[in-house]
């Protein structure tokens, strides 16, 4: 059903004017938050919450091969507008959103727009052209003057080197917590980025509507307060190649070898991206935010009732380890066929075939396996109620991609993950957009992987149902890669899932304390407990939801098992009870007549008292997971209990260091 939108204009009015020094105030719904527009022969913005101020004057403009889009440039007219609406939002952390702002939009005698928009929780704003004919936008100036030497969560490109280097990249990465006048020498970071003000308050910058055109990164060039915006140039040639420098040939990724000197090809009347400034005054609101998926186009499928979101058996991380059959695990058929019996008996919606399906020597999306029969595998699976997704490398999906978009929606694959993307120039943004069209077309979803931040498309077009972009648990299998999970699993909720869903991948039934994690490639485990990992379903938002582990070890743990595979991946309301960046999180969402309830901790010992008044009236019964006596010592220990709700809807949790706390609260 197409998305229903219902809008209350409130203010509406015209003023008209010459060329001249001019100031503007927007003020959000609730007047706490003011954003100042001054044009003179530049435009600059501040960003005012109550009587801090988050951003200082900063200057923006954007230039083209016809005009410099904000520098000397002359106001023809302004149009205020108020919208309080409703959006409808299925396959999300909640199935509707209060869309409530205040816009200006300045109309300039230079064939373009600029347009603000205040919320109570953040403001954007974005250029738009009003001409007709064809151009290119050589650079865009987007400045973020934090006025003050603030420190920031920065999520640094892991590569180093040019900046050519930078942009071929796989966007993950933990973040460096320091002042941003310590910021890394021409080193870029990626988006979303966050940074304290002050009274506790945060700054969280990201974009939104990101559609032909490169995404954002930013850069400290001057060791100040000011974070200036870079864009990856307009590749103009492109190969096959991989960020594995040691892999020679049949690389996943398409590499740029030559990139033209602008950074975007564009259309008259072209809307850009919003930059989208969210401000919040507690840290738990971060993870309550809607603005990117506001800001988003809205749905251009007009029948979304085929897209079923769910969970996937994922067979990669744990490396194809079964045990206990009479046959060689690996990529074939028998190894499969046991994954659709195990996601057929938790009923498990998905199972993925990842890397290795198909052969990457051959170039093609189309050679598969030698020991894979693929119309077996789909009658197999269709005949127990499990659809098969299968993993595509970026540049044999991309050169192909109507005819494999076709060609195995035919066969009756039900979706695809991309990976091995690496770039977030304009071409790869418009690939995005592209394959998420056609896939719709064919009644197929889609999990980008490999690749950028969201940035709305999963509202434009909700077939795409997850991303990575994050640090998620297969970072845990590489060999001496020293990253801390626990505590980046307690801070990129209020950050990098502030843009939407996350192919974190988790449930591992290994699990390791401090001490005694390690890493292993065949038979990898977590750090931190076995609740903590039964928690992040509930805490982390993803639609399409991995199974990480061996059916194997799922079987085993059986109790576990089929209390995941009871978790759903949408939901009808999302509630954000506490947390703090670093610290802990804890937050309930509401599916039905149910409620799922996740807490998460770093490694400290900690103890909460979760408030549940947003049960509502009547007597509530809980089914819990919480960390056991020994889990400090032992991860995988864990109680199972049934308890009551006591009826001031108060509860105390305890979780161990790299603990977690999960339940399902249901009414008597």
């Amino acid at each position: 059903m197409k998305n229903k939108r219902y809008a209350i204009v409130i203010l509406f009015f015209i003023c008209t004017g010459v060329f001249a020094h001019k100031k503007y105030e927007i003020v959000s719904p609730d007047g706490k938050l003011k954003v100042n527009v001054t044009i003179d022969k530049t435009i600059n913005y501040s960003v005012v919450h109550e009587t801090d101020t988050m951003l200082y004057s900063s200057a923006i403009s954007m230039e083209t091969d016809n005009y410099i889009f904000g520098k000397t440039s002359g106001v023809k007219r302004t149009v205020r507008n108020s919208v309080d609406q409703m959006i409808v939002s299925p396959f999300y952390k909640r199935d509707k959103i209060h869309d409530y702002y205040n816009e200006l939009l300045i109309q300039f005698k230079e064939q373009f727009n600029l347009v603000f928009r205040v919320y109570n929780e953040g403001m954007a704003y974005r250029f738009v052209s009003t001409g007709t004919k064809p151009f290119i936008v050589k650079n865009e100036e987007a400045n973020f003057n934090l006025g003050k030497n603030r420190k920031a969560y920065i999520p640094y490109v892991r590569k180093s080197g040019s900046f050519e280097e930078q942009y071929f990249n796989t966007f993950e990465n933990t973040y460096e917590y320091k002042p941003v006048n310590e910021w890394k020498s021409g080193q870029l970071a990626f988006l979303p980025l966050l940074v304290e003000a002050d009274k506790g308050k945060k700054i969280c910058i990201t974009e939104a509507d990101l559609e032909s055109y490169p995404g954002m990164y930013l850069l400290n060039s001057k060791g100040n307060s000011v974070l200036q915006s870079m864009f990856a140039p307009y590749p103009k040639r492109t190969a096959q190649g991989s960020h594995d420098k040691s892999t020679t040939v049949g690389g996943h990724n398409k590499v740029v070898l030559e990139r033209e000197p602008f950074i975007a090809k564009c259309k008259g009347g072209q809307a850009f991206p919003w930059r989208v400034v969210i401000v919040s005054e507690e840290d738990k609101e971060l993870v309550d935010n809607d603005m990117v998926y506001k800001l988003a186009e809205p749905s251009r499928l007009d029948d979304t009732s085929w897209i079923e979101p769910g969970q996937v058996a994922w067979e990669w991380w744990n490396d194809w380890n079964i045990s206990g059959v009479d046959f060689k695990s690996g990529v074939n058929n028998e190894t499969y066929k046991y994954y659709i019996d195990f996601a057929a008996k938790n009923k498990i919606k998905y199972v993925i075939l990842d890397d290795g399906w198909y052969d990457r020597m051959e170039g093609s999306v189309f050679a598969v396996a030698p020991d894979i029969n693929l119309e077996e595998l789909i009658h197999y699976a269709l005949q127990r109620d499990v659809g098969l997704i299968l993993w595509m490398g970026y540049f044999v999906f991309d050169k192909d991609l109507e005819k494999a978009i076709k060609h195995y929606a035919g066969m009756g694959i039900k979706g695809f993950k991309l990976d091995a993307v690496g770039r977030d120039d304009q071409l790869t943004n418009e690939f995005y957009y592209k394959s998420a069209r056609l896939a719709a077309e064919h009644k197929l979803i889609i999990d980008f992987h490999g690749g950028a931040k969201p940035a709305g498309i999963n509202r434009t077009y909700p077939n795409v149902l997850n991303f990575e972009g994050v640090h998620g648990l297969e970072q845990l299998k590489n060999k001496n890669y020293d990253c801390d999970m626990v505590t980046y699993d307690v801070t990129f909720p209020f950050i990098r899932m502030v843009a939407g869903a996350v192919d974190y991948t988790q449930g591992a039934m290994k699990n390791g304390t401090k001490a005694d994690y390690r890493s292993v490639w065949s038979e990898p485990m977590s750090q931190g407990t076995r609740c903590r990992q039964l928690a992040e379903y509930v805490v982390f938002e993803s639609p399409l939801n991995m199974l990480c582990d061996s059916p194997t070890n799922y079987m085993k743990e059986q109790e576990c098992t089929s209390f995941i595979t009871s978790i759903p991946t949408i939901w009808d309301d999302t509630v954000v009870m506490d947390g703090e960046i670093g610290e802990y999180i804890s937050l309930a969402r509401r599916r039905g007549d149910s409620w799922y309830v996740g807490a998460l901790t770093n490694w400290d010992t900690r103890s909460l008292e979760l408030d549940l008044s947003f049960l509502g009236e009547g007597a509530f019964k809980a089914e819990v997971f919480r960390d056991g006596i020994n889990a400090n010592r032992m991860a995988s220990d864990y109680v199972k209990e049934v308890v009551d709700i006591s009826p001031d809807k108060r509860m105390k949790i305890c979780m161990a260091p790299g603990g977690g706390y999960v339940m399902r609260i249901t009414k008597k």
